[in-house]
């Protein structure tokens, strides 16, 4: 049975033979079709969805996993949409492409992808929010409006955001399936230390929480979460006789917080400049030329970049390839490595 939306924002759907037994978020999620399980769960938990008996008997039911009977109808009552707590700001966005349903952004170096502690302003979103206007979408989040991906404050490169509910619900389930069965594909640029023992490889780890630093992630023997980055060595930087650096491109298989550079440094070849995962840091500075050295110390940005990102559009399914060079502070350190 197709929605019925009434004046009052109301979606009512009958339980049918094939409908009977399945949760309630998957059961309203295949009924509606424009918006994500994830924000049906929330509003099941909120309290806007009840079931009426065939006899009549209504009752607001809140666990997503409760199970639907032959007869029911279950009626959502859609909450008029939240202004998003963020303000717009008029900050400049690179923008890569755009169109009435999604935007992809050329992030810079230091640009927070949205608001949290330490960073209530100032963040990819809240120039989104400036930009994009009522367009944008809010299932993320009040916090999150479109954004279905993220990148670490100084990584730089391309960034999907969601403008429609539909968008984001093609886009998230894309990244949810991390390219599996379908067109995504994300590929990133690193300069890491040291000669790389293969020139090409998988690294399968579970990666969580730090014991000792809750701010950072770590590779776990047990627990966690699987993350798989796939690398090649593009380029290698000699000093004299010795290989001190590499250009690495990773292609991530997962999306974890700092999976790539969580990865890199496992296998004792963290990114050039990373504050937190660079064992062995100082150290490593004095193989480099005096000049090189001070840069690098004095950027404290890791050497990464986003410079690869393919997705099937999610309205249209066309498949989409966007590519976004170096930014010139990591073209100054390579071109440096080159000329040691």
């Amino acid at each position: 049975m197709s929605a019925t939306q009434a004046e009052n924002e109301t979606l009512s759907f009958l339980v049918e033979d094939e409908d009977a037994g399945k949760r309630l978020d998957a059961f309203i999620a295949a009924k509606e079709g424009s918006l994500s399980r994830s924000r049906f769960k929330s509003l099941i938990k909120e309290g806007h969805v009840s079931s009426i008996s065939e006899q009549g008997e209504s009752k607001v039911v809140k666990e997503p996993n409760h199970r639907v009977a032959l007869g029911q109808t279950i009626t959502i009552t859609m909450p008029p949409p939240e202004d998003p707590t963020p303000l717009g700001e008029d900050i400049p966005l690179d923008i890569t492409y755009e169109d009435d349903h999604l935007i992809v952004i050329n992030k810079p170096t230091g640009l927070v992808v949205h608001p949290a502690a330490g960073n209530w302003t100032g963040t990819l979103v809240n120039a989104l929010i400036h930009h994009c206007g009522d367009s944008l979408s809010g299932i993320g989040g009040v916090r999150r409006p479109g954004i279905v991906h993220r990148l670490d404050k100084e990584t730089s490169g391309l960034l999907v955001v969601a403008k429609t509910d539909a968008a984001h619900k093609g886009l998230s389930e894309q990244f949810a399936d991390h390219g599996r069965t379908g067109p995504l594909v994300r590929a990133y640029q690193a300069l890491v230390w040291d000669k790389l023992d293969r020139r090409k490889g998988t690294i399968n780890t579970q990666i969580g929480r730090s014991h000792n630093n809750r701010l950072k992630m770590m590779v776990l023997k047990e627990g966690g979460r699987q993350a798989i980055t796939h690398y090649q060595v593009m380029e290698e930087f000699t000093s004299g006789s010795d290989i001190v650096a590499s250009r690495v491109e990773c292609r991530l298989e997962t999306g974890r917080t700092h999976q790539i550079r969580v990865h890199m440094a496992h296998i004792g070849h963290p990114l050039i400049g990373d504050p937190e995962y660079g064992q062995g840091f100082k150290s490593k500075l004095n193989k480099l030329p005096d000049t090189l050295a001070r840069h690098i110390e004095k950027r404290k940005r890791q050497a990464l970049h986003a410079g690869l990102l393919g997705f099937a559009h999610p309205i249209t399914g066309e498949e989409m390839v966007f590519e976004s060079e170096m930014p010139q502070d990591l073209k100054n350190v390579m071109k440096a490595l080159q000329n040691m």
